[in-house]
């Protein structure tokens, strides 16, 4: 995201994320994630969208297991 926000200046300034694991058993690992993404409100749409998209297209994102249960959720406040 701070690649995107970079190159289109946009103001990420103050931006926050709380992450939760979820475990599962059998074998015992994580199984779940959940991210809170939490953001500026006077971010413009079209640059909601666009630090979404680089949020979710992130080669640490991509790294992680796809038995892995991702929920992400972006709040603007």
């Amino acid at each position: 995201m701070a690649i995107s926000a970079n190159k289109y200046d946009i103001d990420v300034s103050g931006t926050d994320a709380s992450v939760k694991k979820i475990m599962g058993s059998d074998p015992r690992r994580i199984s779940e994630i959940a991210i809170d993404i939490n953001m500026n409100k006077n971010i413009e749409e079209k640059d909601r969208r666009r630090l979404e998209r680089a949020a979710l297209a992130c080669p640490v994102h991509k790294s992680l297991h796809p038995d892995l249960v991702k929920k992400i959720r972006f709040f603007y406040s």
